[in-house]
């Protein structure tokens, strides 16, 4: 048996090393690729990392910024504040009658023009007038019963009362006479007891009469007493005072309107039965106009009289009116917690009606020790936050600021690093960053 015919034989180290080199010779082409792309990456990236700081210092430095300044100063705006409101009448009478009765005719319509003193309704006055006329027949006869007293008794009246004193004497002496007689006939027995009784009463009623008419002719003599005088005096005042009393209660009679205006609304018709104080005629004032507007709970108290406002209408579209507030009504609303102001209108435009609807802007005074007011232009936003730019040699300085008020064109901020004085950026921040450097080409 030759050399070549007999197998050979392997030990078990060169076996497994023989395996392993079989089994590289069979690793995956997919994960050799990974590999080489992961790694031309790596590469990659080292390679870019080293040559950008090189890039930025071979950079030149950005050109400073063209920025206009302003002193900032401190002080106090007025921040327009919107207000709704309603139109109403400055004057509103409501004409009633001053006495019952019967409506007996109506003289204006709704939208007719009154005058003060212009009759506008009248009621009947028929009984007022009888009432008149006796009034008038009681004062004549006790003006003539003190004309009476004041002039003293006629001279033919003296003589009628000196005829009845003489009358009654001569019925005293009668009477006397009488009773002589007939006393002598009781004694004798002729007549009875009774009979000079009769007699006696006879003589004392002669004796009664005589002094009574010469009392009347006494006091027809001498005249009235002041006292008397006095007391018809006071008689005839008050006949006269019932007179014009009733002459009070015809001209009650014709309702009359009191100031000028326009009939609003016509609450009766001829023939209506109406009472003291029931309405007859509404008339509204057209040279002047009251306007309440409302107020935001926020501000109850802070509104004044004096506070300028300025109003327009939706119906009057070219009209608006700069004016002051007229007054402020001392409570709130309890449904909506506002607050009302007045403003009077003297002379209002003739299309402005009470009732129309009124939008009017408040100039509500904002003051701080520590805001300023600034130009809007001078703010940035980024975010939620308002930025200022505050330049300090040729440098800006970023500062977060907060807005107090809206005045508009300017605003009203604050920021515990503000001080007056300090340049701020009020063109060109749009941009900017904090150290920015800048030129202030005011």
């Amino acid at each position: 048996m030759t050399s070549a015919d007999i197998p050979s034989q392997q030990s078990p180290e060169s076996e497994s090393a023989l395996d392993k080199q079989q089994k590289r010779k069979k690793l995956p082409v997919w994960l050799l690729a990974i590999l080489l792309v992961g790694g031309g990456v790596i590469l990659w990236q080292v390679f870019t990392a080293s040559s950008v700081p090189t890039d930025e210092a071979d950079a030149p430095a950005p050109p400073p910024r063209s920025v206009e300044t302003m002193a900032l100063t401190s002080g106090s705006g007025n921040r327009q504040v919107r207000l709704l409101g309603q139109v109403e009448a400055g004057e509103q009478a409501t004409l009633s009658p001053q006495l019952d009765g019967t409506v007996q005719s109506v003289l204006v319509s709704e939208g007719d023009r009154v005058t003060p003193g212009m009759t506008v309704a009248v009621l009947d006055d028929a009984d007022s007038r009888l009432a008149l006329a006796e009034a008038r027949a009681r004062l004549a006869q006790e003006r003539s019963n003190l004309a009476r007293l004041q002039v003293g008794t006629r001279p033919e009246i003296i003589a009628q009362r000196d005829a009845e004193v003489e009358s009654a004497i001569a019925r005293e002496l009668e009477a006397k006479d009488n009773l002589e007689r007939v006393s002598g006939l009781t004694e004798r027995g002729a007549l009875s007891q009774r009979d000079l009784i009769e007699a006696r009463t006879e003589a004392d009623a002669a004796r009664s009469e005589r002094f009574r008419v010469e009392a009347v002719l006494a006091e027809a003599q001498a005249g009235a007493t002041q006292e008397e005088i006095d007391a018809q005096q006071a008689l005839v005042d008050a006949a006269s005072a019932v007179v014009e009393q009733t002459q009070l209660g015809i001209q009650r009679t014709e309702i009359r309107a009191v100031s000028p205006g326009i009939v609003q609304s016509r609450d009766v018709d001829p023939g209506d039965y109406v009472e003291v104080s029931d309405p007859v005629i509404t008339v509204v004032s057209d040279r002047s106009l009251d306007i309440f507007l409302e107020v935001p709970e926020s501000l109850s108290g802070q509104v004044a009289p004096g506070m300028r406002v300025t109003l327009n209408a939706r119906a009057l579209p070219t009209w608006q009116q700069n004016t002051e507030i007229t007054a402020v009504v001392p409570t709130a609303d309890t449904a909506s917690r506002r607050q009302l102001v007045r403003v009077s209108l003297d002379n209002p435009p003739p299309r402005l009606l009470p009732g129309m609807a009124i939008q009017a802007s408040l100039a509500m005074p904002v003051a701080s020790t520590d805001a300023f007011v600034v130009s809007r232009d001078a703010l940035t936003r980024r975010g939620d936050d308002w930025l200022l730019f505050v330049v300090d040699n040729d440098q800006v300085q970023e500062l977060e600021v907060e807005i107090s008020a809206d005045l508009g064109q300017e605003v009203v901020i604050a920021s515990s690093e503000l001080r007056e004085g300090q340049n701020v950026v009020v063109r060109g921040g749009d941009g900017l960053t904090d150290n920015a450097a800048v030129q202030v080409v005011n």
